[in-house]
């Protein structure tokens, strides 16, 4: 998954490099800004799928945090209903706007299927909840923990001793 978002980003960087030239040199593409803006929205499905595979995106861990296991755990299953549940509506929300687009084509390249550009709405959802079900595991064991669910940004704190908590007096 890394190397398919890492291509993309290196596509789209050097699409728009490319297109920066031919349009300093009075020659634009006619078919850059809509498949640049098709390549964004990959880039932004596929990504947003493997950030789900690490538990990367923005949450509320601190919040989960807070509360006592007993409470955590229903939290965090409600929350993971929820989530898994939009990603199967956009999933197949996706395959029906895939069904309505056939036949149609780009604008600007009538060679390329709106179906194919569209096709990652569907294929990114079900990739988020598959990323969502294998990172599951590994949330659940921490929300059961006392010490909580670990986020990208926690930082440890040593625990005081008297070593590390000497005041400082002043004369």
């Amino acid at each position: 998954m890394e190397y398919i978002v890492i291509l993309l980003m290196i596509t789209l960087s050097m699409m728009v490099l490319v297109a920066v030239v031919y349009r300093k040199s009075g020659a634009s593409l006619s078919w850059y800004d809509e498949v640049a803006s098709v390549l964004l929205a990959w880039l932004t499905y596929y990504a947003s799928a493997l950030a789900a595979l690490s538990r990367g995106h923005i949450g509320f861990n601190g919040l989960l945090n807070a509360m006592k296991p007993s409470l955590r755990v229903p939290v965090l299953l409600f929350g993971e209903v929820l989530v898994i549940g939009f990603f199967i509506l956009l999933a197949w929300v996706g395959v029906e706007v895939l069904v309505i687009l056939e036949g149609d084509s780009l604008t600007s390249l009538t060679w390329v299927p709106t179906r194919l550009t569209q096709s990652v709405i569907p294929i990114g959802a079900v990739l988020f909840v598959i990323g969502q079900l294998l990172s599951f595991p590994d949330m659940w064991k921490q929300a059961m923990s006392e010490k909580g669910i670990a986020g990208h940004d926690d930082v440890e704190i040593p625990e005081e001793t008297p070593e590390n908590t000497k005041e400082v007096l002043q004369p």
